[in-house]
């Protein structure tokens, strides 16, 4: 099964950018994109691939040690954009305005407490993002990259991640389905206020 660690956003945050998905679809009709479904958004920390049922206790723990290690992050969504520019996107995406930084720390740690569970440690730097679509083909990008340009820094809300999940990806015709095997919740309180 394929896995993948994650934080999940707060329904209203996820609610907001269900819309932003569908302003997105007005602006640009004939966009080729298939979308996230909105009850799939969340943040990838760490992508694991394909991981037998067997191994996901032992990659639970490793990523309750994590967990328990971290403090709660306040979080703020803002600004859309695309991987890897704007004007032609692969990938459509929610930026983070804070909270970044403490989930990049979050995934360093992911990355560490499973390599010896033989996990690649990711070379590329985190990009704390949520992804809302993919780019299937040129078709309707100029409409889109406009679309994307006019939402660049609007704000879509803010939200405290408070546990790591990880999950099991479905892929299925009609999109991937996202089933949680464990919750593990972050230690040490609530988060400083944000600014």
């Amino acid at each position: 099964m394929r896995c993948f660690v994650a934080v999940d956003l707060a329904p209203g945050v996820r609610a907001v950018l269900a819309r932003t998905q569908e302003a997105l679809r007005r602006a640009a009709p004939r966009a080729d994109v298939r979308w996230t479904r909105p009850e799939g958004l969340h943040v990838t920390l760490k992508f694991l691939g394909e991981v037998p049922e067997a191994r996901c206790a032992e990659v639970a723990a490793a990523l309750s040690g994590v967990a328990a290690a971290h403090r709660a992050v306040g979080v703020l969504a803002r600004g859309l954009g695309g991987f890897p520019g704007a004007a032609r996107p692969r990938v459509l995406w929610a930026g983070l305005a804070r909270g970044g930084a403490e989930l990049a720390a979050l995934a360093r740690d992911v990355d560490r407490a499973l390599a010896p569970l033989g996990f690649a440690v990711e070379t590329r730097p985190f990009q704390g993002h949520v992804t809302l679509g993919r780019v299937r083909s040129p078709r309707g990008l100029a409409a889109l990259a406009a679309a994307l340009a006019r939402h660049a820094e609007e704000e879509i809300g803010a939200w405290t991640v408070s546990e790591l999940v990880l999950y099991r990806s479905r892929l299925s015709p009609a999109g991937a389905r996202y089933e949680a095997l464990a919750r593990l919740p972050l230690g040490g309180g609530d988060p400083s206020p944000a600014a």
